[in-house]
């Protein structure tokens, strides 16, 4: 494969450090492919699918690096991209666009973690509430469907429910600013953030929240990720070190990850991101589907503790891909 098409999702010239992120993430696969001699071309993947087209039919690429988050700004279109490349027939990076379309609509993941039995938390929508029970000790967070968790979330804002009509107006207020969102039971424990590399479980990675006062909800949030001057970001730690009392949970998480890559059909690379309460109960998130996989992501950090160099990394991303 000597030709290969970038893809990234369009930006606007006010786009936010998390969407300009993505540059990152293309000059991560651009400086492989150069070191390799490879002949590439990068381009935003327009809101124009004849201009889309038009770009693979002159380009005529090997293969394409599906860095497409949004369209339109949105990251319920995603699967849209993949799609395309499907139609033209060239084969592409990461998750097919079934697979991207069944995580990244986050109530339908839900309800595919249910059927297969795996563990994830009780979540409410505008179209369930009336039928699920609350127990007493249940604390809702609002979630966008559509956008990865940290998307919308502003940790100062940040506040848990537990009252069915407070989050019928939520929901109903949402709907009408065209947004779809749901509520999930907040787990109050430990976070895992767990990468995958062609079916392969890489170095588990805990997220922890360094001296949180008591009363904070414990989220990886915006600020967390993207605002370097806060007390998020500065105390949301990853860690990849544990001790024998956790192999236990760790053999969990391990099983729950293959689990979600079979079931869910996973390819290239993915990360299953987890909660665990109290009595070493793990739960699912989310399953994200082409994390993000810039130089100093979480994902390339855990591939490269498990000891691959980041040519190995896009190498076998490509192969367990096509």
């Amino acid at each position: 494969m000597n030709k290969i098409l970038i893809f990234h999702s369009f930006l606007p010239p006010n786009a936010p450090k998390d969407e300009l992120d993505v540059l990152d993430e293309v000059d991560f696969f651009y400086s492989i492919f150069e070191k390799q001699g490879k002949e590439t071309l990068v381009s935003p993947f327009y809101n124009d699918l004849d201009k889309n087209s038009e770009l693979i039919n002159s380009f005529k690429p090997d293969l394409i690096v599906n860095l497409v988050e949004t369209i339109n700004g949105d990251g319920r279109l995603i699967h849209i991209a993949p799609s395309l490349f499907d139609y033209h027939g060239i084969p592409y990076t990461g998750g097919t666009s079934e697979s991207i379309y069944v995580t990244s609509n986050k109530i339908l993941a839900k309800e595919l973690f249910k059927a297969n039995n795996i563990n994830s938390a009780k979540f409410v929508t505008a179209e369930n509430i009336d039928k699920i029970d609350f127990e007493s000790s249940d604390k809702f967070l609002v979630k966008s469907v559509w956008e990865h968790a940290s998307v919308g979330i502003d940790e100062h804002s940040l506040k848990l429910f537990s009252n069915k009509s407070e989050l019928k107006s939520i929901f109903a207020e949402h709907k009408k600013n065209g947004k779809l969102f749901f509520a999930e039971n907040y787990i109050d424990g430990r976070e895992f953030n767990i990468s995958m590399i062609a079916g392969k479980v890489m170095p588990f990675a805990e997220i922890k929240f360094i001296d949180f006062p008591v009363d904070k909800i414990k989220v990886v949030g915006y600020r967390s990720k993207w605002d370097e001057d806060s007390f998020e970001y500065k105390n949301t730690v990853r860690s990849f070190d544990f001790d024998n009392a956790d192999n236990k949970l760790l053999a969990k998480l391990e099983d729950l990850c293959i689990e979600c890559w079979e079931k869910f059909k996973l390819k290239g690379y993915a990360r299953v991101d987890f909660r665990v309460d109290k009595n070493d109960n793990p739960f699912v998130l989310e399953i994200n589907v082409n994390p993000c996989i810039s130089a100093d992501s979480g994902f390339v950090a855990a591939c490269k503790r498990y000891g691959y160099t980041e040519e190995q990394i896009v190498n076998l991303i490509i192969e367990d891909s096509i």
